[in-house]
């Protein structure tokens, strides 16, 4: 099993296999805010291009966006996403900058694991979100259609 990884990190590039090394980071942390989709949402952004569904850089900036500007966990963004994923759409096509912001997932896993770590990837996701904030106006309106303003207001309803 170790082998069949090592051979997949070796097709990945660098930022890649930081990704796919914080997600274990993450996954395994145990903080009930969920700064694991922290982690999905800034990634998803940095590494989006012009071919990806609408779909992938549409709920990572949403998140990144409930996040930084309203201050949501990342429990709370995973229930926005789930309530927005309900919702058969046609996604809006949004801008993607050439620069992504100034910290990547290399980055943040150089970065001692604990505090330090925690800290910088809130700080990765305040980089790539402000990179991305030309599509602030397009965010908001969508949220405000599905009914996600405030931190109080995601329920998941089954």
């Amino acid at each position: 099993m170790a082998v069949r990884i090592c051979r997949m990190r070796s097709a990945m590039n660098v930022n890649q296999a930081a990704y796919h090394d914080l997600c274990c980071y993450t996954l395994t942390h145990g903080d009930p805010a969920f700064i694991h989709q922290y982690v999905v949402d800034a990634f998803a952004a940095q590494d989006a291009n012009e071919g990806d569904k609408p779909i992938r850089i549409t709920f990572a900036l949403i998140g990144l966006y409930l996040h930084v500007e309203r201050g949501f966990t990342g429990r709370q963004v995973q229930l926005a996403h789930m309530k927005l994923a309900r919702q058969k759409r046609q996604w809006p096509v949004l801008q993607i900058p050439a620069n992504r912001g100034e910290i990547s997932a290399a980055t943040v896993l150089a970065t001692e694991p604990g505090a330090e770590r925690d800290e910088l990837i809130h700080q990765w996701t305040v980089s790539v979100w402000q990179a991305f904030a030309v599509n602030q106006p397009e965010i908001e309106r969508l949220l405000q259609e599905h009914g996600i303003s405030g931190v109080h207001s995601v329920r998941w309803t089954r």
